[in-house]
């Protein structure tokens, strides 16, 4: 679905402008690296075990790579008309929204179908800001990894792209060469990506979002002091 100019204003009150913003380009998603953690997943604790210990995406990593805020409250959409009036642009608004929820953040097996949950949230686009998508997307992958680790499940749901991006960004040698320039949000950094051979060694960044060249493209609200506290990778 094209994202029209005249929708962006209404993804921007709803907070969700940096994720239409990936949603825009080509993002990779590697399954074969994707299936491989999921096998490391532990339901019981919600986090990947791996040689060195126990780690897992947490409400920081979300609002990193997403750019999603982590607090707080039949007929074709195809190109916006020209001439559309200004009730036809907040009608697009609110089906692209609606794509981005059941595509990117609350996947699941149904290729084709959105499930009637989202709409009372479209009702109100001026409310669609307040609503904490951070949490409520990590919460949905956790219960897609904890699905995913039962072995009658042959097929990934959840938004992938942020389990991907993660991965890139703690675990160095998994990560693609030649993407050093990066801005906001972080998972942005790999859309042009493409599958390719990595070299399989085990290194983990504990801090990944500390230097310089990260806090300097953060959007302000996600370094917020009541953030920092999100951050804290799991360790056992």
């Amino acid at each position: 679905m094209h994202l029209h100019d005249r929708i962006i204003p209404y993804l921007k009150t709803a907070d969700l402008y940096h994720l239409a913003r990936l949603n825009s380009q080509w993002f990779w998603v590697d399954e074969p690296l994707l299936k491989a953690f999921i096998e490391r997943w532990r339901p019981e604790m919600h986090t990947f075990h791996m040689p060195f210990g126990e780690c897992s995406i947490t409400l920081q990593d979300v609002a990193y790579q997403l750019g999603l805020p982590i607090d707080g409250f039949h007929e074709r959409f195809r190109v916006l008309p020209a001439d559309a009036t200004d009730e036809t642009v907040r009608i697009y608004a609110r089906a692209y929204i609606l794509m981005l929820l059941s595509s990117q953040l609350f996947a699941d097996k149904n290729a084709n179908r959105v499930h009637l949950r989202w709409l009372p949230y479209l009702a109100s686009l001026d409310d669609l800001g307040r609503y904490n998508w951070g949490s409520a997307a990590l919460a949905w992958l956790y219960r897609c990894l904890c699905r995913g680790t039962n072995r009658n499940v042959v097929n990934l749901a959840g938004p992938l792209q942020l389990l991907q991006s993660w991965i890139f960004w703690r675990f160095p040698t998994l990560r693609p060469s030649g993407f050093d320039v990066f801005g906001f949000h972080l998972a942005s950094r790999y859309v042009s990506w493409s599958d390719e051979t990595l070299t399989i060694s085990i290194q983990f960044v504990w801090e990944p979002y500390s230097s310089a060249e990260v806090g300097a493209v953060i959007h302000p609200k996600i370094l917020a002091d009541e953030h920092l506290g999100y951050g804290r990778p799991s360790l056992a």
